[in-house]
């Protein structure tokens, strides 16, 4: 007579490749320091799954790490950011990145139906491009039903915009006569991972680093709202499908939604020393990447081919409109 396995050890397995991958991800990262641990978390999934599909003893784990995982980084991420950092801003900046975000996540939405795009996968590239990149994308996934080739073309496009940032804005900031701190508040406004920012405007000066690390992670506070609201409009729309309709298994306000808002209030209340948010800032990497490994590794990227130009086309003009309606804006508050 066999045994059921506890759900520990079926989830064992999967979980020990995610980490894994994330580790080989961040010791990537440090050797190429341009490319952010989490598009190299990505990248090797992808890689992985075209030499060799993960076996079938790691699926229950690697799909726990897609969706737990994430949300436990997420959660984390909020020790990032504290109110009293954000109203340092102004309320001129503060707008600047309210407005930057509303339009670019607006106008892509728009876009990517009028170019028939499948619907999850508009939401997840205007969420990626106006918010956090990749960790806004998947965070989104979870208030919509949807395929693995919609998160994937979104990460790929934010992965290769961004990347394109890293490039091309430090090369218009003198054509442009931005200051450092100008600099960083349009790095800021606009690049899409927190990496790329680091990437970005890091080799500016250390104004510029500090002034675009802390626009950007504004911008992640604004992923709470944001996906709080995807969520209401998810069910709403189930439920207008008929009494029958199944509602999405996503709670009006998610879970690590509160959890992240929670720890900006911690942050917030100054609770915890420096050495644990140094700690909690080392864990929440390796939770994102190993989340990030695990799609990868989901990924079959010849399906990316059925949408992947029309995708590009929404991706490329999201990049210029967040671009240019922060490096306008920047122009009304300096």
């Amino acid at each position: 007579m066999t045994v059921d396995r506890a759900p520990t050890s079926r989830l064992a397995p999967g979980l020990a490749v995610a980490v894994a991958g994330a580790v080989a991800a961040i010791v990537l990262h440090a050797w190429a320091d341009a490319l952010n641990a989490l598009t190299a978390a990505v990248l090797l999934g992808v890689v992985v799954r075209a030499l060799r599909p993960l076996p079938a003893w790691a699926e229950a784990g690697t799909a726990f790490a897609r969706k737990k995982l994430l949300q436990a980084g997420i959660v984390l991420l909020g020790l990032e950011l504290s109110v009293s950092q954000m109203l340092d801003l102004g309320v001129p900046t503060l707008l600047l990145i309210l407005v930057t975000v509303a339009l670019t996540f607006g106008v892509t939405l728009w876009l990517g139906h009028l170019i028939g795009l499948p619907s999850a996968m508009s939401l997840f590239i205007a969420t990626g491009f106006s918010i956090c990149g990749v960790s806004a994308i998947v965070a989104m996934s979870g208030t919509r039903r949807h395929e693995e080739k919609d998160v994937a073309t979104a990460v790929a496009l934010v992965t290769v915009c961004g990347s394109l940032a890293i490039v091309v804005l430090p090369v218009l900031r003198g054509p442009l006569g931005l200051s450092q701190h100008e600099f960083g508040l349009w790095v800021g406004a606009s690049v899409h991972d927190v990496g790329q920012v680091v990437a970005t405007a890091g080799g500016v000066g250390s104004v510029a680093l500090g002034t675009a690390v802390l626009v950007k992670l504004v911008r992640v506070l604004l992923l709470a709202p944001m996906v709080t609201a995807a969520a209401v409009t998810a069910r709403r729309s189930a439920r207008a499908g008929g009494p029958g309709a199944a509602l999405p298994d996503v709670p009006v306000v998610p879970f690590f939604i509160v959890g992240f808002l929670m720890m900006v209030l911690v942050r917030s209340l100054d609770l915890v020393p420096d050495g644990v948010l140094d700690a909690a800032e080392t864990v929440r990497s390796v939770l994102l990447a190993a989340a990030l490994f695990s799609l990868g590794a989901s990924l079959d990227v010849r399906t990316l081919a059925v949408t992947g130009r029309r995708a590009a086309v929404v991706g490329l003009a999201s990049w210029v409109l967040v671009a240019g309606v922060s490096l306008a804006g920047l122009h009304l508050v300096t």
